[in-house]
């Protein structure tokens, strides 16, 4: 019985460790922070970044491996859900404009004078289907 415990915590520290190392490969060698800062602007606040994203993981997996429900008012759940979109789109554009997707795309379909549209029909089209998405199909 203890041996089995052991494979388990072995196993489950070991995966920790590649999801781990592939999120930190992710940020950085794709540049997805410096990227983020550059965007917006906000070299200053480096050590902010750092901070957050140690403490956005942190958190996250202490709620993954707790039963503590992470409840609150509805304002505060609004606020939480903003701060996540934001962050979420944010990260996609960085990670679109180091791939150059987008451009990549436009010149692709032949779009590359109205890049402007393109980009606007994937923004509204992705608000407009997250809204349907949490006003149709989620439930409190």
């Amino acid at each position: 019985m203890v041996a089995i415990t052991l494979i388990e915590i072995f196993i489950g520290f070991a995966s920790g460790l590649v999801v781990g190392t592939g999120f930190v490969a992710f940020l950085t060698v794709l540049g997805i922070i410096p990227r983020l800062i550059h965007l917006s602007k906000t070299e200053p606040f480096i050590r902010a970044y750092e901070i957050a994203v140690i403490l956005g993981a942190l958190y996250g997996t202490y709620l993954s491996f707790t039963d503590v429900p992470a409840s609150g008012s509805i304002g505060l759940v609004m606020i939480w859900g903003a701060f996540h979109g934001v962050f979420i789109g944010m990260l996609a554009a960085a990670l679109t404009e180091v791939l150059n997707v987008f451009p990549l795309l436009a010149k692709r379909i032949g779009l590359e004078e109205q890049l402007i549209w393109l980009l606007m029909a994937l923004v509204l089209g992705k608000i407009i289907g997250s809204l349907f998405q949490w006003i149709i199909f989620v439930k409190y």
